[in-house]
């Protein structure tokens, strides 16, 4: 098996995209929060390797706001609890978002938030497991593992079409 990572350029600056064989790893911003060590990365490969490519033109176009659901095949590796909380965040839909304290609520514990929390910034696959779609209490936004600037780009662009039209009012 074999690792391996391209950078692509985006909307949200530089990011860099991880495989491992046939299946996308992650997808780091530049001063990601939670980077995996050095061998998660292997060697670097052009942006032409078939992967990387399906990858970044679907990405693209969840950018220009074309996109809602992901067809690239992925795997994210972390621990049993992590596993769950990003099984649960893959259910969240586009457009809407679900507070750390409902996530741990419904993982069984409203005192897991903070562990909720920790999984939820671990993700090593943001955009695609939708980690931007978590908010503290009240919808505010709170830390995220690509910065509060990139979070807010990507629920202002999931925005239902209704609530953008109110703002302008």
């Amino acid at each position: 098996m074999t690792n391996r990572h391209t950078t692509i350029a985006s909307p949200l600056g530089q990011l860099t995209l991880t495989a491992r064989d046939e299946l996308l790893t992650g997808i780091f911003f530049e001063g990601h929060w939670h980077m995996p060590p050095p061998e998660f990365f292997g060697g670097a490969v052009p942006a032409g390797d078939s992967l990387f490519q399906q990858a970044a033109v679907e990405l693209g176009e969840y950018l220009a706001g074309e996109r809602t659901v992901f067809g690239v095949p992925f795997k994210a590796s972390g621990n049993p609890f992590q596993q769950r909380v990003w099984a649960r965040l893959e259910q969240i839909p586009y457009g809407n978002t679900v507070s750390y304290g409902d996530l741990a609520t419904e993982l069984g514990d409203r005192n897991l938030s903070q562990a909720v929390g920790s999984a939820v910034g671990r993700n090593p696959l943001s955009i695609i497991i939708p980690c931007h779609r978590v908010v503290g209490r009240d919808g505010k936004l709170t830390g995220y593992a690509g910065g509060l600037d990139n979070k807010r780009f990507l629920l202002e662009l999931e925005e239902p079409a209704a609530a953008k039209e109110s703002k302008l009012f």
